[in-house]
């Protein structure tokens, strides 16, 4: 497959709410940044290849197959940012970027090594579950905070949105995979969620809110 052909895979495969769901063009080219004209012209040959179900004018599903190969694609994408970010020191927010380009590497040999190496992990440095060698993860019971009631206390266990901006806010706000948080109050005029750190109260943001995963705690 080509590094195109496996970037619509992992496309698909993160649009999928449901392993059966499909997913629009319109979709695909707006995560892609791309001409729907071109995604078509992409789904027409990951169906050929039996990756896809492609139906005209509405979108594409992936295959047993499809989704077997974009969860290998998520698997090495998600074992290199945990490499880059224990080994080598980068932080949570310089490492999608290289990942990126190191998803592509081939060798399932290398992939399965650095897997030993890295002790086997659950999960990258942004709390996403990473698929082991058969494509099954592990997946937390996790809601967003936005989700939580007044006076629970929550754990920090994952973001949804993963631009380097936020993660450098949630940086300067001290909130990391594993920050226990309590929920002060919840604002009803714009939903702000005011939590506590550590003692530390701080005031979060609705958008925040919606794009950080905890659990129960």
């Amino acid at each position: 497959m080509t590094f195109s052909e496996e970037n619509y895979l992992k496309a698909i495969y993160h649009l999928s709410t449901f392993d059966e769901a499909e997913v629009s063009t319109n979709a695909i080219a707006e995560m892609m940044d791309t001409k729907a004209s071109s995604v078509t012209d992409m789904l027409k040959k990951l169906a050929e290849k039996e990756l896809v179900y492609y139906k005209k004018y509405q979108g594409a599903s992936l295959t047993e197959n499809g989704r077997l190969m974009a969860k290998m694609i998520v698997r090495k994408h998600r074992l290199w940012e945990v490499f880059l970010v224990e080994k080598l020191d980068f932080t949570w927010d310089e490492v999608h970027d290289v990942a990126e380009q190191l998803e592509h590497i081939r060798s399932e040999k290398l992939i399965d090594k650095l897997d030993d190496f890295l002790g086997h992990p659950t999960e990258d440095p942004h709390g996403d579950p990473i698929p082991d060698g058969n494509g099954k993860m592990i997946k937390v019971d996790k809601l967003l905070l936005s989700e939580a009631k007044e006076n629970q206390e929550v754990i920090c266990v994952g973001v949804k949105d993963t631009s380097a901006e936020f993660l450098q806010y949630l940086d300067r706000q001290g909130i990391a995979l594993g920050s226990k948080i309590k929920i002060v109050a919840i604002e009803p005029f714009d939903l702000s969620v005011i939590i506590k750190i550590d003692e530390k109260q701080v005031i979060v943001s609705d958008k925040t809110a919606t794009n950080l995963y905890v659990k129960l705690g």
